[in-house]
């Protein structure tokens, strides 16, 4: 099968150069790259140029318009039979493209046809991860956080959503969806339910996984969070089902950590429990991560990047929320979408 890699890129040329040294490493090299510049103040033409004699890649400059009319692009670009998706923050491991083809190939459900017309695959930390990036890196999987949703080989409904920082999808999706209907705000969820509803198979194929970079500080992991809070409501906008209770979670987290201080006021013996509360979260978030990466101060920094994580993402929620629900009742009842600034 032949790939078709599609990166948008938006001021991150150091990331790219990354990025693609990992791809010349593949086992598997029947593919082509597309790189597509969304309006980026530091360009990556050069790092492109320094891989022209070891990838098939090619290089792309627009005007900026967000990451998914940016992968727009990139599709009516390709010349593939099956497109795949990286954020430019990835590192790709030799296996991947073996990986995915091998089960692309397998237990086809029509002659030519492949397997999953859309997959995603998992994130992971990498060895040479700093401790910060390590622990964000656990906070975004752990079961014990809204993480463990993302990669789960059980999905919320019973169907796997693929997430555009690792995704695959035939050209025959793309032709029949159009690709991205948003290009900020939650552009993926809404694809992902758009490929599905379409009656295309998505699943998860837990071996293509990516060292996933991520962000390299608590303050840009926290506005990174609360920006995927504010998406969650925008999807509801369109698709009101699909917030679930589950999403409410780090939200109500949230409310109960700004309360503790109501309640040492009010009752001591409150006070205690919420306190005892989060001591037994954390240790088990402790226990787990230092489990997991085999450090205790990836474990400490786990807790840190948990509480983050659940913080960032409920502030979030919690004023796309009030927005939403200030907006003009036919916009409530119809999904339609008031743009905000970010």
């Amino acid at each position: 099968m032949y790939f078709s890699v599609i990166i948008p890129i938006f001021n991150r040329p150091d990331e790219l150069r990354e990025l693609l040294e990992s791809l010349t490493k593949q086992t598997y090299t029947h593919f082509e790259v597309l790189v597509i510049e969304d309006g980026s103040v530091s360009k990556a033409d050069g790092v492109v140029a320094d891989f022209a004699d070891r990838l098939n890649v090619r290089y792309y400059s627009k005007p900026n318009s967000g990451q998914g009319f940016t992968r727009n692009y990139g599709f009516e670009r390709a010349t593939g039979d099956y497109f795949i998706i990286f954020d430019s923050d990835a590192l790709i491991p030799p296996h991947y493209f073996s990986v995915v083809n091998e089960r692309l190939q397998a237990v086809q459900t029509q002659p030519g046809r492949p397997s999953l017309d859309a997959y995603g695959g998992p994130d992971a930390a990498h060895p040479d991860f700093t401790p910060i990036q390590k622990a964000i890196s656990y906070s975004m999987t752990s079961p014990f956080t809204t993480g463990g949703i993302r990669g789960s080989k059980k999905n919320l409904g019973g169907t796997f959503h693929p997430r555009s920082f690792n995704m695959g999808l035939s050209r025959q999706v793309w032709e029949k969806t159009g690709g991205y209907r948003l290009s900020r705000m939650g552009e993926d969820i809404e694809f992902a339910i758009r490929i599905i509803e379409s009656g295309f198979t998505t699943g998860l194929i837990p071996e293509a996984f990516i060292y996933h970079k991520r962000r390299t500080s608590f303050g840009q992991f926290f506005r990174q969070l609360r920006f995927f809070g504010r998406a969650r409501i925008n999807i509801s906008r369109y698709y009101p089902a699909e917030l679930k209770l589950v999403h409410t979670f780090p939200a109500l987290f949230t409310l109960f950590l700004a309360s503790i201080p109501v309640w040492a006021l009010i009752s001591p013996v409150l006070f205690g429990l919420a306190v005892g509360v989060l001591v037994l979260f954390s240790l088990l978030i402790f226990i787990d991560g230092t489990r997991q990466q085999k450090s205790n101060q990836v474990g400490a920094l786990s807790v840190l990047a948990a509480f983050v994580q659940l913080t960032g993402y409920g502030i979030g929620f919690l004023s796309e929320g009030w927005k939403r629900l200030r907006e003009p009742r036919e916009f409530r009842e119809t999904g339609a979408s008031i743009d905000y600034p970010s």
